[in-house]
């Protein structure tokens, strides 16, 4: 076996470049990964433009799919040469944080505080999968076996985007005939808005301010389109298309002040917000639309959630054609030409929505 792996590392403030890096080893209750197909985060974009801070010479990426290669001498129930997802959120299974419910934080209680967002730790605090190698740790707790006749691009949301969308879903408490607004139509807000159908909610109303990105979100389940291209007021447009009665549920899947407080403006009293952006500086709530904290609004926030368990419920949903995320997959490019893709992905160009990345 070869030493030294292709990985795609963070360098400097908005640069992110191939190089080679030694083929991890593995510990006892580690798996490596051949790495076969990966992806391109939004998260990844706020690494390479300096928003979110990792160490120089980190490899980047979350969202692996590949072939078991190499098993640690502890992990059982699994073998080599099975094919396997593991999520962007790895927990460790036994943290306070994940005894609690909460695996995503999978950190640790200090005397300063709680640690946050502890479950990621692909590309953010250990070398992540935009690699031909990735060493998933915890392997027992995060590896999840793909089913006979799924392909790569049809599980490859499911480490992150997918999860992550549902999670915005979930965490809005959706019932059977609410109505939904879901602010962007991104990958996140594309995911959102079918976990929306999922769950229940009779009218999902899907924002935006590219056409095809609202067209696709029509196919992922939204009844109404608001174009805020083509109208700066998305919040009067959502209480006409509801009558003044407001949402039940806003998912927010951007990452700004605008939306974040549009949403807080078109959910009714005692609705509630969903957030799944990522914010790269401080929010405020305004004081009316929060009604002086009168209103019995909620705001939750989510990290994607992950876990063996969580990527097996994912795929199952796809298994099940009750999703079809294929769409997603706009533009495909190999490792050696990820720089090219990060271009295209971090500008926004060609329509792309996801790319996949082959090894």
């Amino acid at each position: 076996m070869a030493t030294m792996m292709k990985a795609a590392c963070f360098v400097e403030k908005g640069r992110i470049v191939l190089e080679d890096k030694p083929i991890p080893d593995v510990g006892p209750n580690d798996a490596l990964m051949r790495v076969t197909t990966t992806t391109i985060c939004g998260t990844d974009i706020h690494i390479l433009k300096g928003e979110y801070p990792v160490e120089k010479g980190l490899t980047i990426g979350h969202e692996p799919v590949g072939v078991i290669e190499k098993l640690g001498s502890a992990v059982k129930g699994f073998r080599e040469g099975q094919r396997v997802i593991a999520g962007a959120i790895t927990p460790s299974g036994w943290s306070h944080a994940c005894l609690c419910g909460y695996c995503s934080q999978d950190g640790a209680g200090t005397k300063h505080g709680w640690k946050p967002i502890g479950g990621w730790k692909f590309g953010n605090t250990i070398d992540g999968c935009q690699a031909e190698y990735v060493l998933v740790p915890d392997a027992m707790a995060n590896l999840a076996p793909i089913a006979d006749g799924l392909t790569d691009e049809e599980v490859l949301m499911c480490p992150d985007i997918m999860s992550t969308g549902f999670a915005g879903a979930e965490n809005g408490g959706i019932k059977i005939g609410d109505t939904v607004a879901i602010f962007a139509q991104g990958p996140i807000g594309l995911c959102a808005t079918a976990g929306a159908r999922l769950m229940g909610a009779s009218r999902i109303i899907a924002v935006d301010r590219i056409p095809e990105r609202l067209a696709m979100a029509q196919k992922m389940g939204a009844d109404d389109v608001v174009n805020i291209g083509a109208s700066n007021d998305p919040v009067g447009a959502i209480m006409e298309l509801t009558d003044g009665r407001g949402v039940d549920v806003a998912i927010e899947a951007l990452g700004l002040q605008a939306t974040f407080e549009a949403a807080l403006r078109v959910i009714r009293p005692g609705g509630t917000l969903s957030s799944l952006g990522v914010y790269s500086s401080d929010l405020t709530i305004p004081l009316d639309a929060f009604a002086a904290g009168l209103g019995e609004k909620s705001i939750r926030t989510a990290l994607c959630p992950g876990g063996k368990e969580r990527m097996r419920r994912m795929m199952d949903v796809v298994r099940s054609g009750r999703v079809d995320l294929k769409g997603l997959v706009t533009h495909r490019y190999s490792l050696d030409d990820i720089e090219d893709a990060y271009d295209l992905f971090g500008n926004q160009r060609d329509g792309v929505l996801k790319v996949a990345i082959t090894t």
